[in-house]
């Protein structure tokens, strides 16, 4: 009888054996929270992701603290200053860099340590304040609740009578990291749906790091490394979107496809942003990540690709990592050379 044929090897991103451990049970960890009737047990989730403070001093160049956005909504978020303006010496009032966390809508904060290390380091090398909002996260709070919570912060920022410290909102952007970057895109999208309703902010800039999109097929990059790659596995993308969605929406949802005739509003409008998109070769999502570029470009918008073939999802929040310092320098980048802060 014959021998059946071996399934081929899945790829193996080059990560040493320690990190892909420590990522595996990170997985695990996380992946225990979940409730088989679809809820999050948050109790054990603090206790896995506990917040870092807000550090008023300087640290590593950067002060930080915690700000309330909106009072109604419960809404705050992380201002992170560069050292300069944190004490008043800045030749200007800085550009600010508007930041959405990831964790697919549902995990982590402004206040998760990743976070907290990533939005420090953006700040001090793109010498921009970073904004980093504390959005309400699903299954508790669905579409549209953290695209709300974004726009609460653009409204936040249009008043200079609220602003901490001295900020030119004129050179305002958005960034977001995996989910995140679904909402930094759906945040300016509605902004550019819209600009008039805002006296002060004008969006320079969209920084969509591994943005987290999808729909109704799988894609030969999801299906090449499901299973491969640590963070993203299919089951807990699809676990993500069906906590996020609206109940009985499909995949085909504008959240979720950003090729969904209603997901159009805004982006043929010449305030929506130039984009400066980075994907990993060792992400499942790449092919969204791609097509989403690719949509943008056909529509004759300003998009920067910038690609890590060796990278895995979430890679930038390693500091260790080459990729996640180059990264750090192509956003310094494009912040200065959209109008932001390192000509400062």
């Amino acid at each position: 009888m014959a021998a059946m044929p071996r399934a081929p090897r899945k790829p193996e991103p080059p990560v040493s054996r320690l990190t892909r451990l420590t990522l595996m049970v990170a997985d695990f960890l996380v992946d225990a929270t979940r409730r088989a009737d679809g809820t999050l047990n948050r109790g054990v989730l603090s206790l896995l992701d506990p917040p870092v403070p807000a550090v008023s001093s300087p640290w590593r160049g950067v002060a930080t603290r915690d700000v309330v956005v909106d009072r109604a909504l419960r809404l705050r978020a992380r201002l992170f200053v560069p050292a300069a303006a944190a004490d008043g010496s800045a030749a200007r009032p800085l550009p600010v860099i508007v930041f959405f966390h990831g964790g697919g809508f549902a995990f982590f904060s402004a206040a998760s340590l990743a976070f907290d290390v990533a939005c420090r380091r953006i700040a001090r090398g793109a010498s921009a304040a970073v904004l980093s909002v504390d959005y309400r996260r699903s299954p508790e709070h669905r579409f549209p609740a953290p695209y709300d919570d974004g726009l609460a912060a653009l409204q936040f920022l249009d008043d200079p009578k609220k602003h901490p410290v001295p900020l030119d909102v004129s050179r305002c952007f958005l960034a977001g990291d995996s989910a995140g970057g679904n909402v930094a895109h759906h945040v300016a999208r509605r902004y550019a749906a819209s600009p008039w309703l805002f006296a002060n902010v004008r969006l320079a800039g969209l920084v969509a790091i591994q943005p987290f999109f999808g729909g109704e097929e799988r894609t030969p990059s999801e299906l090449r490394l499901d299973g491969a790659a640590p963070i993203v596995s299919l089951e807990r993308a699809d676990w993500m979107w069906r906590a996020f969605l609206p109940p009985g929406a499909d995949r085909t949802h504008e959240a979720d496809s950003f090729a969904s005739p209603a997901a159009a509003a805004g982006l043929d409008s010449p305030a929506f942003p130039p984009v400066l998109v980075a994907i990993r070769g060792y992400d499942p999502l790449q092919d969204w990540q791609r097509r989403y570029g690719e949509m943008l470009k056909s529509m004759g918008k300003d998009v920067r690709v910038v690609e890590y073939p060796d990278a895995i999802h979430g890679f930038y929040t390693i500091p260790m990592f080459d990729d996640a310092r180059d990264l750090i320098i192509r956003i310094a980048e494009f912040v200065a050379e959209s109008g932001g802060g390192r000509s400062q």
